[in-house]
């Protein structure tokens, strides 16, 4: 295929004209990266925030993930999510209200998930490939908050724990946030892959923090900041 029917393809986004040539797929996935460089270069220091897409409006957490992006964007701080609903739209609910930057990084999935209203509209952006979304969630956060959530929740948080442990990216907060939820997988944690099978090292314990509340996850991100007088990853 000749450089000129790519190119076109790219601008049109008309992948028909690129399937029949091998590898085809990999200018869908780089499109999908050009794309989020492009909108997310110049959003600002933003918090990433991760919880079940379940989780209704009256659920405690639902209303902690609103206080959390709020308090943060009275920091100074935008707000990430993967853009659906529950505990993402949560969150920009809670960066909406207190009029910081609301971005949203949804997927698309066989049930058809859809982007929550309170994402700003040239900040959305749909996503084919989780591996790609989650390189969007990890280059343009300052930190992970992580609430209560399923499989893709905890693919994000060990994604990011990975990433930092092989020192592949510089450290950043990661605060998970509900004691009783996740008292149980850190125990695991603690006992069975460092006590017992040395699968960790005892500095990787402090990879993260458990809080209870929204001002106390809030603190550990200003703190840390403040204590490193880090810049933005960007």
């Amino acid at each position: 295929m000749s450089e000129e029917k790519i190119r076109k393809a790219f601008a049109d986004k008309d992948w028909s004209e690129i399937k029949g040539a091998n590898s085809w797929q990999l200018f869908k996935i780089m499109a999908e990266f050009v794309e989020g460089f492009e909108k997310l270069t110049k959003i600002g220091p933003c918090v990433s925030i991760f919880g079940s897409a379940r989780t209704k409006p009256d659920n405690p957490y639902y209303i902690m993930a609103e206080e959390i992006a709020y308090k943060l964007t009275q920091e100074g701080y935008g707000i990430i999510t993967g853009g659906g609903p529950g505990i993402m739209e949560a969150a920009n609910k809670g960066a909406k209200r207190g009029k910081g930057k609301s971005v949203g990084l949804n997927i698309e999935l066989p049930f058809e998930q859809k982007g929550n209203e309170y994402i700003d509209s040239d900040k959305f952006l749909n996503f084919d490939y989780f591996f790609v979304r989650k390189v969007m969630f990890i280059k343009y956060a300052q930190g992970f908050v992580v609430l209560p959530g399923g499989f893709g929740t905890l693919d994000e948080l060990f994604e990011a724990l990975t990433l930092i442990q092989t020192k592949k990216i510089g450290a950043f907060p990661i605060i998970l946030v509900g004691k009783d939820y996740w008292s149980g997988l850190v125990e695991w944690i603690q006992k069975t892959l460092l006590e017992n099978g040395k699968f960790i090292s005892p500095n990787d314990m402090f990879l993260f923090k458990v809080v209870d509340n929204s001002d106390e996850a809030v603190k550990v991100i200003v703190e840390f900041y403040n204590k490193y007088l880090l810049k933005p990853n960007f």
